[in-house]
């Protein structure tokens, strides 16, 4: 029975499909019904398929929907059933034998169920609000999964009893169900029905046949409420109904296919995931509803029986009206809407955040009128019990009159209309133009299905119908959107199917046809001629009293010729409550509740109050208790702990686990925010805008802006002070009082711009500063400054933010960087946004890229992790309501309509916590009159104390946003604690925005008797401090402020918070108060066992503490399950109260001796001791760092461990100390302020608001973050996709500023109007996390870190080493010159000798250079290894001075034309010359390439203007002009094209001069991109491979051609060749800085000196050089290298007669014949300065100028790499392999011969001259060249050259001879002067074998020297790469 039709027709399913038929034809205006026969004839494998996709072909499906819609609203064909027996019952409800079988009448009564038999709920159409009871075998019903059901039926009737039906239509007779269609259980067995807590029998849990998707048989009938502001994510009829949180479920929000033929459909042409999505019905109490959840699920998805029929699919019987009976709806709905519900639900937010913007947002007068007026009556609030809301729909409406204070009108409807007509408009932006809006006439259709389906304790929200429109629309015009390929969410869409319109005519019928089935929960009105008449028959059927059990009256207007007209009336007490509330504005809300405050409208509640204490009035109460107990009763609770804790300390005995602290530095996740803050700031800069120019700062100071708080004010100037930002940005020298510190936290009050003008004043006076406007707490106040003066009265701070903030001077100031610093930033990412999402630096996650952020023993407790807690199945999670507090509200709500919800609330919530105070102190009775939760606050407010040896208690955050409410809670606690003489056992602080904290002084003694300060005038003046307080903190404000809260915090009473009006910003907000790190360590046992039980005498009596801990303890694993270890759980009990049981038993069973070995957290620190930089908002727990000297501000923060000198050790040590230390154990596991260490605190919150919070959607993403992202945007439109849980924090921003735009109060609305076409301010930025986690020490660690990396932009690494090989100093016999020569004298000059010793510590590995002059050096010199890796060179610190050269991170305006990066500039396109000249040792001719820019052609002359290259031109001898540089720098240069120092503009001084960077062909395109207005000179391919050597043998070759060319050319012009400037100057690329030394000669003695440094330009260096007399006789000039350790001996001599390194004057005239070797890689400059000596020129160094290398760690002789030319080796090839035997089979090597020699010889030159090693006295003799032997070995130089000054070689006897490419000039006769030792080894090098033995023979060589064959060595060079040849021989 019951089974499926597999595409046979039969006679019944004939008559259904006629019907159908006929009945469509009847309905539809336009529509042709489909054909009879084929809806009948469909194939099987097509049901299947569809049955597999979303089992939604069922057939019984189509008959239920038949007969659940006909069988009330039209004439129906009942299925044909044999009669029944004469004289039996055929009551509906009743069985046949005359049984009540309705479950209302046999709920309380035994029914015996057979062994294996379960009571089930039948549905009967004829009785749509009732179940029938029946007894079914359980075999025949499905598992959870919906399989495995037996087919057939075997059932029992509970009422006559009668048993063995085994046929369900045998059995539906029996019941009288009276079906339609044939019976079948799938359609009619429903719900399981279980007994609930006081025994009565209930509906459960759906039966889950297989399609229903109902998958929970869970026997609990007590299920989750849900929010009534709760957005349209759905997770469907099982999370309305089911424990399991998000469990899937259809959608009855969604007009789709009602026919299955759609839905067969999606499974053949679309993924499951393409049906609509689903509902969460919120407020799901009352059993009604959850019958309405359950059956009424079709309401919404019936439009779409107008909207689209399908051609292909199983048949729907469709048009067929509406029946809260039929459940198909939900089973077709769900498998498609269940995988990927979250990527179109709607997000939704109650209607009312709309109106929350700037003026009044609720309407309280006509909106529009049309027509005739209408009357309000008068006392229509005082019949109705409310004001009625009425939404204006479509068309006209009507002028109001009379009594308008008892109405409120509302556009909210309308607007939510109008959005879905720009869903069309939103397609055709995707190409899609043919697109037609929704009808007005479907709109209203649609929305009166929405309001049928909502429950009695539900309210409509605008966000919920837009998305019902969105859904609908897509199904109707999808193939239109398919057509756009970029349409959102396209691949989501369901089956197309033509759309039936809905006409006028028939709108009224079918509306009335869809309210006939809700229990008059919905009333429609239809109006002949306008909406007037409606509304009056509304009005007079509410004073009769007509619509008592209607919420809602839609009223209709509709004409065949006319366009509609409607409104509906929202009429329940509870909803039209909860809406004209919410469509209050801020303002408004305030002035109301004063006016009810001050107009005593609040006594009649009192006085009601006053009624329900049996025992008399509380006030009477709390005297009479006063008198009793005056005098007898001490009222310092606390004091005796507190007297004997001093006594302990004074002892020396730890007493309290909460005192001991672990110092801390910053967290590393703090540290990683601000790198990324440091890297966009960077970023900005190097951008090519240059929008920041970095590096014309010198240093950064700040300005933290905070919200009109007195606590975040103090609070913030303490996290600054302990930060000590201000003294390492040196902006305080002392870090004593800080005087500074106001003048960098500016708090948004009055006086606010004042001080924010001096901030300007500031950054206009000073800009090399850099300064950082921080705006923390930046979603509060984005009021636009244009819309301030409509709240000049109320609130003189609103819109200071875009007054000073948005101002023109900082959005145009270079030197302002403004980083905005929240943790709700949506309101701040809008398409109006001024932040670039460029900018925008997102806290990491600990679960992604923060890996290694936080601390593995640390959990941040926040808003997801709250709502965890939730879902661990446990009673007592951490985030909760108070069910009783809300029963109280509604029913006081319905009987004082004229006071707001906030003030009954406030005053409900005071009489409990004063009844609670009593019950505590002493009158039990009252219990009865609070709830359990304000019970267990109170108990342990009061017991906290107890148990803490120092008196250490917890905190109460009890939130009331209104000021006034706030007063008056304060006063009636106040008084309360007063009577009860509890003045000294706790606080009451009031905590307004405004003020600063009042603490009496008996708490400010405890307090500073804890946190040990002296200061008598101390007083606690942020909430931190108020560290281990009893209290109970008042909070007030419309929000907070960022106030962080101190560790002790323990309950969040957010019971009064506005729930009707909540946006996601606005709601995490206030959750975010209580967001946490808490320990996520294991327990250990020994420390469990170490609690000894308390008594529970004072816990309530009303709760089961034993599950309740249980619960707690899995709740807060669940929550924390990053380690865990396996323990023995043991019942902990305390005074803590039932609910409170978390706290005892999970802060108990945390080790107190794990704390001391945790690393630091991100958490915050103690009252009496500083922590480093936290934030306002996020620092509230931090371990602290360094004491803080008395007077100095501080705030507390929250440690999240409990360290403790008592627990230092393991319970179970088994040292003597052993029960001491447990009983220490004992105390601080007791401690509150311990505890807190280790948990969370408890959250209160609204019934509304909770449901809110714990619904999630499928992904799992909380239905809060889906609100409206804040009250100051809007959405742009209907057509967006929905958040989801994987979105990252950067994509949620893209998602909003896609689909928001701010209001017009909005600072960000008139953004777009600029100019700017992006609208992004260039210099602003964008710091986003979640509350209390720590960004304020974030940013304060970025000023830090940017003030660093400016001092390190304005510093470099120079190279500081002492010249080597210098030796003890001696006076002269001699003196060259005097102190004060500024020029050398030529001719003493000549005298001078030349120094031969290497004196550049960069050669300290070189081989020593022997003279007669100087003593020969016989010192160890070195002793590394050859493969050890080169020593770290030293290096210093040192500030960039005005005149140093820069890279190309150097950015500024002076220099940027002298760069050619400017935008403006088009000088910079360069030209390509070729230059030739011959040279005869190269043996052709040299073709060079310049590469000019159009700026710089004028340095060269050419043939014809763009003609060919002749020559650069070179100034006289005689000039004398002071604003230009005669010599020509060239630069060699690879691989340092970003990093070498080629801007020589600062420098130069902006002197004009001649600048050639000379690079290597195949770096030329690199070169010119980065320097595009440089000279540069291109070498030869063939120099690719070349060393240094060849660079500096072309530059000098091509000058003194290019010297030749010019004395040609101006030898024309009548100047003499000799007058012709004949210096170049040749530079490394890395010279950054040059000083000289001044010498003060004026001592009293001759020999006394002085002598300081300074720096000073290139050009001051250049011109001084260049003015020396005769200073072309000079041959080469140069700088001594910077050393920072100056010796007296080194100034002394202003010139030396030496080595020349790095920085050149060479003379290209009289080095002529003077060539520097072109193949060398190494020390080329000291073999050329040698030759150049030998020659017999003069080398000259000025020894008081001196330049600064800086270190570079790329490019220069690094970027040779020696490799293997074997592709496949990747071992590492050392020294010793640099060379092999020719012929052999070495493994050849990728690199120049050249350098492989030179390598070889610097490690291992001791193998060619063994004797030569550490024997310095006998040098090896070097020919014509200087080889760097190691430093191990000296070499005496000697040139072959006739006439060549050579050192006297007649008293040396040389080691070892090296002959390097002899030339001719090198003769046996030559060689055979100089003496050998016995042994003395000889290397001869050539370019060949041939040339090797030719050289022997030549020289003769075999007459003194023994050559063996084995001793002939090549370079480990293939043939092709010409390898180096060379034979060693032994001295005879």
């Amino acid at each position: 029975m019951g089974n499926s039709y597999a595409g046979q027709p039969k006679s019944t399913r004939f008559e259904e499909v006629l019907h159908s038929s006929i009945e469509a034809s009847l309905r539809s205006s336009s529509l042709v019904p489909r054909p009879i026969f084929s809806q009948l004839y469909l194939e099987a494998e097509q049901q299947l398929s569809s049955l597999e996709g979303g089992n939604q072909a069922d057939n019984e499906e189509e008959e239920e929907e038949g007969e659940s819609g006909l069988e009330r609203n039209g004439p129906s064909n009942p299925y044909p059933l044999a009669p029944p027996p004469e004289g039996c019952c055929t009551t509906d409800g009743f069985c046949q034998a005359g049984k009540d079988l309705r479950l209302v009448s046999v709920s309380s009564e035994p029914l015996e169920v057979p062994t294996g038999f379960l009571l089930v709920g039948v549905k009967s159409p004829s009785l749509p609000d009732q179940l029938l009871v029946c007894a079914v075998d359980k075999r025949f019903l499905p598992d959870d999964s919906g399989h495995n059901a037996l087919l057939g039926f075997s059932g029992n009737c509970v009422g006559c009893g009668r048993t063995g039906f085994c046929y369900f239509t045998e059995f539906s007779s029996h019941i009288n169900l009276k079906l339609s269609t044939q019976p079948k259980k799938q359609k009619h067995l429903k719900y399981y029905l279980v007994r609930d807590a006081q025994g009565a029998l209930t509906q459960g849990p759906a039966i889950c046949w297989k399609g229903a998707e109902f998958r929970s048989r869970q026997a609990s009938a007590s299920v989750s409420s849900g929010p009534v502001l709760l957005p349209l994510e759905g997770s469907g009829p099982l999370t309305a109904f089911s424990s399991e949180p998000g469990a899937p479920g259809s959608n009855p929000g969604i007009p789709t296919g009602a026919q299955r033929a759609g839905s067969a459909l999606f499974s053949e042409q679309s993924p499951p995931a393409a049906a609509p999505s689903a509902v969460v019905f919120n407020g799901r109490d009352s059993p009604r509803h959850q019958q309405m959840a359950r059956s009424n699920l079709v309401a919404l998805a019936r439009p779409s029986a107008l909207g689209i029929l399908s051609n292909s699919g199983p048949p729907k019987k469709r048009h067929k009206g509406w029946s809260p009976e039929s459940p198909w709806a939900a089973d077709a709905g769900y498998a498609q809407g269940s995988v990927n519900r979250a990527k179109y639900e709607g997000v939704g937010v109650a209607c009312v955040p709309q109106a929350s913007m700037v003026g009044p947002a609720s309407v309280t007068f006509p909106v529009v009128g049309s027509g005739e007026p209408v009357s309000v009556p008068d006392n229509l609030l005082k019949i109705c019990k409310a004001k009625p809301v009425i939404f204006k729909g479509h068309g006209n409406f009507p002028y109001l009159c009379g009594n308008l204070n008892d109405v409120v009108v509302s556009p909210l409807l309308y607007t939510c209309y109008q959005n879905s007509q720009s869903i069309s408009r939103a397609c055709e932006q995707y190409g899609s133009s043919a697109v037609q809006p929704i009808s007005e006439e479907m709109q209203l259709l649609l929305t009166v299905y929405y309001l049928v389906q909502l429950a009695a304790d539900q309210v409509p929200l605008m966000e919920e119908l837009e998305q019902i429109f969105l859904r609908s629309w897509r199904e109707s015009h999808l193939a239109e959107v398919r057509q756009c390929p970029q349409a959102p969410l396209q691949p989501y869409l369901p089956a197309p199917g033509p759309a039936v319109p809905v006409t006028s005519a028939q709108l009224p019928w079918l509306a009335g046809l869809a309210a006939s089935s809700c229990n008059e929960s919905v009333h429609v009105i239809e109006c002949a001629y306008s909406l007037a008449e409606g509304l009056a028959e509304m009005f007079r059927l509410l004073v009769e009293g007509k619509l008592a059990k209607t919420n809602y009256v839609v009223i209709i207007r509709a004409c065949r010729n006319a366009a509609i007209d409607s409104c509906i009336a929202v009429t329940g007490k509870y909803q039209a409550r909860i809406l004209s509330e919410s469509l209050l504005s801020p303002a408004e809300y305030q002035r109301e509740v004063h006016c009810e405050l001050a107009t005593g409208k609040v006594d009649s509640l009192g006085a009601f109050f006053s009624t329900l204490c049996p025992e008399g009035d509380i006030d009477i109460l709390l005297d009479k208790f006063h008198q009793e107990n005056q005098g007898h009763i001490s009222s310092s609770l606390t004091s005796m702990s507190v007297t004997n804790a001093a006594g302990l300390e004074v002892g020396g005995t730890p007493v309290c686990a909460s005192e001991c602290r672990e110092p801390r530095s910053v967290w590393p996740a703090q540290l990683a925010v601000a790198q990324k803050l440091l890297s966009h700031v960077c970023s900005i800069a190097d951008s090519s805008t240059r929008n920041l120019d970095l590096g014309s700062f010198e240093k950064v100071d700040f300005l933290v802006c905070v919200p009109p708080s007195e606590v975040t004010f103090q609070q913030t100037m303490a996290h600054v002070w302990r930060s000590g930002v201000l003294q390492e940005l040196g902006l305080e020298p002392e870090p004593a009082a800080g005087q500074r510190l106001e003048r960098r936290v500016l708090k948004l009050d009055a006086e606010a711009p004042a001080t924010f003008t001096a901030f300007l004043q500031r950054s206009r006076r000073s800009p090399n500063t850099l300064f950082v406007l921080v705006h923390d707490h930046a979603h509060w106040d984005l009021v636009s400054s244009a819309v301030h003066s409509l709240y000049s009265q109320s609130d003189p701070c609103v819109g200071l933010v875009d007054k000073l903030l948005n101002c023109r001077e900082v959005k145009e100031a270079p030197n302002i960087v403004t980083l905005h610093v929240t943790s709700f930033p949506y309101a701040l990412q809008t398409q109006h946004t001024l932040v670039s999402p460029y900018n925008e630096v997102h806290w990491p996650v600990p679960y992604s890229d923060g890996v290694g952020l936080y601390p593995e023993s640390k959990k941040y407790f926040g808003l997801s992790e709250f709502i965890e807690s939730t879902l661990s199945g446990h009673s007592l999670p951490l985030l909760r309501y108070d069910s009783s507090f809300e029963g109280m509200v509604t029913a006081l709500g319905k009987r004082f309509p004229r006071l707001h919800s906030a003030v009954i609330r406030t005053l409900v919530l005071v009489q409990h916590y004063a009844a609670a105070l009593m019950a505590v102190r002493g009158l039990p009775q009252m219990k009865n009159h609070t709830s359990v939760e304000t019970l267990e606050i109170t108990q342990n407010l009061l017991n906290a104390p107890k148990q803490c040896p120092r008196g250490h208690g917890l905190m109460v955050l009890l939130r009331v946003p209104c000021s006034p409410l706030a007063t008056v809670a304060y006063e009636r606690l106040a008084h309360v604690r007063a009577r009860l003489a509890l003045e000294e056992a706790f606080e009451i602080i009031l905590g307004d925005p405004g003020a600063s904290i009042t603490v009496g002084k008996h708490f400010v003694k405890q307090l500073k008797l804890w946190q040990k300060i002296e200061d008598a005038e101390w007083r606690p003046q942020t909430y931190l401090e108020l560290e281990g307080l009893p209290c109970i903190l008042i909070f007030s404000g419309t929000d907070p402020h960022g106030e962080s809260l101190p560790r002790s915090l323990r309950y969040c009473d957010l019971r009064l918070i506005n729930a009707s009006c909540l946006a996601r910003s606005a709601l995490e907000q206030e959750l975010g108060l209580a967001a946490y790190f808490v320990s996520s360590e294991a327990p250990e046992e020994q420390a469990v066992r170490s609690e000894a039980p308390d008594s529970d005498g004072e816990k309530p009596s009303s709760s089961d503490n034993e599950d309740e801990e249980a619960g707690t303890e899995a709740c807060f694993e669940a929550a924390s399950p990053e380690r865990r270890s396996p323990v023995r759980r043991e019942r902990s009990c305390s005074h803590d109260s039932a609910s409170s049981s978390l706290s005892s038993r999970v802060s108990g069973s945390v080790p107190c001796s794990e704390t001391s070995a945790q690393p630091p957290g991100p958490m915050q620190g103690e009252p009496a001791r500083s922590s480093p930089p936290y934030g306002p908002a996020e620092e509230a727990r931090a371990p602290v760092e360094k004491p803080r000297p008395d007077g100095v501000p501080w705030a507390g923060q929250r440690s999240l461990q409990v360290p403790a000198a008592s627990c230092s050790q393991p319970a179970s040590s088994p040292s003597p100390g052993a029960a001491s230390a447990g009983t220490l154990v004992l105390q601080a596991s007791q401690c509150s302020l311990a505890k807190a260490c280790r948990q969370p605190p408890v959250v209160f919150l609204p019934k509304l608001v909770y449901d809110m919070v714990t619904a999630t959607d499928s992904s799992g993403l909380p239905k809060a973050a889906s609100l409206l992202p804040a009250p100051s945007v809007m959405w742009t439109s209907s057509f967006r996709p929905l958040l989801n849980k994987t979105m990252t924090s950067t994509e949620q921003s893209l998602y909003y500023r896609r689909w928001t735009v701010p209001r017009p109060s909005h600072m960000d609305y008139g953004n777009r109007a600029e100019g700017r076409v992006d609208g992004f301010h260039p210099r602003r930025l964008l710091l986003s996390g979640p509350p209390q986690i720590g960004k304020t020490g974030a940013y304060l660690q970025f000023l830090s870190n940017l003030s660093r990396m400016l001092l390190r932009l304005t510093e470099v690494d120079v190279y500081d080493e002492p010249e080597i090989n210098s030796g003890p100093w001696e006076e002269p016999e001699w003196r060259y010159t005097q102190l004060s020569d500024p020029w050398p004298d030529l001719e003493l000059f000549r005298k001078m000798p030349f120094d031969y010793i290497i004196h550049d510590p960069k050669y300290e590995d070189a081989s020593l250079i022997c003279s007669h002059h100087q003593g020969i050096k016989s010192k160890d010199r070195g002793t590394r290894r050859s493969e050890d890796p080169p020593a770290r060179r030293q290096t210093a610190r040192m500030r960039l001075s005005k005149y140093a050269a820069h890279s190309t991170y150097h950015h500024c305006e002076q220099c940027q034309h002298y760069l050619g990066s400017h935008l403006h500039y088009q000088l910079y396109e360069s030209t390509l010359h070729a230059f030739a000249f011959s040279y005869s040792m190269l043996g052709e001719e040299v073709q060079l390439h310049f590469i000019i820019p159009k700026s710089k052609e004028h340095h060269f002359v050419f043939s014809q203007p763009g003609g060919q290259l002749e020559s650069m031109r070179l100034p006289l001898v005689t000039d004398t002009s002071q604003e230009c540089i005669k010599s020509p720098t060239f630069t060699p240069t690879t691989g340092r094209h970003e990093h070498g120092l080629f801007n020589l503009y600062h420098a130069m001084d902006g002197a004009s001069h001649l600048h050639v960077l000379v690079v290597k062909e195949y770096e030329m395109a690199i070169y010119k991109k980065y320097w595009p207005n440089h000279i540069m000179l291109v070498l030869p391919s063939t120099f690719n491979s070349a060393g240094v050597g060849a660079a500096h043998f072309l530059i000098k070759e091509l000058s003194y051609h290019n010297l030749e060319l010019e004395r040609s050319r101006q030898e024309e012009l009548g100047i003499k060749p000799q007058d012709i400037w004949p210096f170049i100057v040749i530079a490394d690329d890395s010279c950054v800085m040059w000083n000289v030394v001044d010498v003060d000669c004026s001592g009293e003695r001759s020999r006394e000196f002085s002598w300081s440094e300074r720096n000073v330009s290139l050009k001051h260096i250049m011109q001084h050089i260049e003015a020396s007399p005769n200073i072309t006789h000079y041959a080469l000039i140069g700088l001594r290298k910077w050393g920072s350790r100056t010796r007296g001996c080194d100034v002394r001599e202003p010139f030396s007669r030496c080595h020349v390194h790095d920085f050149i004057l060479l003379n290209v005239d009289l080095t002529q014949n003077v060539q520097y070797n072109q193949n060398r890689f190494t020390c080329d400059d000291v073999d050329f300065n040698l030759r150049v000596h030998s020659a017999g020129l003069l080398l000259c160094r000025f020894n008081r100028f001196r330049v600064m290398k800086k270190q570079i760690a790329v490019g220069g002789q690094r970027a040779f790499h020696i490799t293997s030319k074997v592709s496949d080796s990747s071992a590492a090839v050392v020294p010793a392999q640099y060379i092999c035997a020719p012929d052999s089979k070495h493994t050849f090597l990728a690199a120049p011969a050249q350098l492989l020699l030179e390598k070889f010889l610097q490690h291992h030159s001791h193998r060619f001259f063994p004797l030569s090693l550490k024997n310095h006295s006998h040098p090896v003799l070097s020919v014509d060249c200087y080889l760097n032997l190691g430093p191990q070995i000296s070499v005496c130089y000697v040139s072959s050259r006739p006439h060549s000054m050579n050192v006297s070689c007649s008293d040396l006897r040389f080691s070892g001879l090296l002959l390097y490419l002899c030339d001719s000039f090198v003769g046996a006769a030559f060689l055979k002067q100089f003496h050998f030792l016995k042994g003395a080894t000889l290397c001869v090098i050539c370019q060949d074998r041939n040339s090797l033995r030719q050289t022997v023979v030549r020289l003769e060589l075999e007459d003194e020297w023994q050559f063996r064959l084995r001793d002939e060595f090549q370079t480990a060079n293939a043939k092709e790469d010409r390898p180096l040849f060379f034979l060693t021989g032994r001295h005879i």
